[in-house]
């Protein structure tokens, strides 16, 4: 897919889905709930405190008659009422609404309500780049602080998820670090090797893994023939992979603030899609979140490595990492 507009075309093509919103008492999480049903992708279960929730969707001009609220006036209740939700299959996702998200991930987690899976939860960001002509996805700034090995290949196996639901067979991963070349000083350019390694023998299915590779090299064609770079992935990368969350939120914010790009994305790992999308962002990135999560929960959706997405999975397929 070339643009978040075509995601949304993609996703009015699935059948509805619901999204149980947690902590529902927001202007632009209710607007995004409007757009969903108006769009038809998307029915909203607004969980909150049921007063303000009204009090805001009429300041709006929002009609909530058609909505399913649940009053829920405590902000961690009403949080594991919408995991709830999600885990006893009443609704189809999971949205943050006005909730620091630290409360959302400790419901999700939980051994008795959540929705794990036993595979690692992970962020993966889709940006639309002006002048880039195609959708790109990045891993991972909003989850994972330091990211081990292990971690990293739940990175990769849940960002071709993510790919493979906007209809990039084969993604290209590019395993980003300063330099393309292995330095045992710089741990980050090791692990991308093992990465790339490990798809090179199979162990990482259904996409194709470069690395180490500079930013430039994963991005930019002339800058690969320059520095004479080959393969499948350089200048033509899908998927980013950061080393941290500290370069991959400096990029993450570089390219919509310098860049003018637009971002969205989702938690992947869980039985369902997480969508933490920040409180400061419009209501039109929450339905753009929200189309991708239907994509990723619609009946269509493709397999990686033998089985969907949602299923329990071992964090490396039996590799055992020394």
């Amino acid at each position: 897919m070339k643009s978040f507009a075509e995601l949304l075309d993609e996703a009015k093509k699935c059948p509805p889905k619901r999204v149980a919103i947690a902590v529902a008492e927001d202007g632009e999480v209710l607007e995004a709930a409007r757009a969903c049903q108006e769009n038809g992708i998307a029915a909203a279960v607004l969980v909150g405190d049921a007063v303000k929730i009204s009090k805001i969707a009429k300041d709006r001009k929002i009609d909530i008659n058609s909505f399913e609220v649940i009053h829920e006036p405590d902000h961690e209740s009403a949080v594991r009422r919408a995991v709830l939700m999600v885990h006893t299959g009443k609704a189809d996702m999971l949205m943050k609404g006005a909730i620091h998200s630290p409360v959302v991930l400790k419901a999700v987690l939980d051994k008795n309500i959540g929705l794990r899976t036993g595979r690692g939860l992970t962020h993966v960001a889709v940006f639309e780049s002006p002048g880039y002509g195609r959708l790109m996805l990045m891993t991972d700034a909003g989850m994972n602080i330091m990211p081990t090995f292990e971690q990293k290949v739940d990175m990769v196996k849940n960002a071709v998820c993510v790919a493979k639901s906007l209809k990039i067979d084969t993604p290209k991963v590019a395993i980003i670090a300063g330099l393309e070349l292995v330095n045992p000083d710089m741990p980050s350019t090791v692990d991308a090797a093992m990465l790339s390694k490990m798809a090179e023998r199979g162990q990482l299915k259904d996409c194709i893994v470069d690395g180490p590779l500079s930013l430039d090299l994963a991005l930019s064609k002339e800058s690969a023939r320059a520095k004479g770079v080959t393969g499948l992935v350089a200048g033509q990368a899908d998927i980013l992979v950061l080393a941290n969350i500290d370069a991959a939120n400096v990029l993450y914010k570089a390219l919509v603030f310098l860049g003018g790009a637009k971002i969205t994305g989702l938690v992947v790992g869980a039985k369902a899609p997480v969508i933490l999308t920040s409180r400061a962002d419009s209501h039109e990135a929450k339905l753009v979140s929200v189309a991708l999560g239907v994509l990723m929960t619609s009946k269509d959706s493709v397999k990686v490595n033998g089985q969907n997405q949602t299923e329990i999975r071992k964090v490396t397929d039996g590799l055992k990492v020394v």
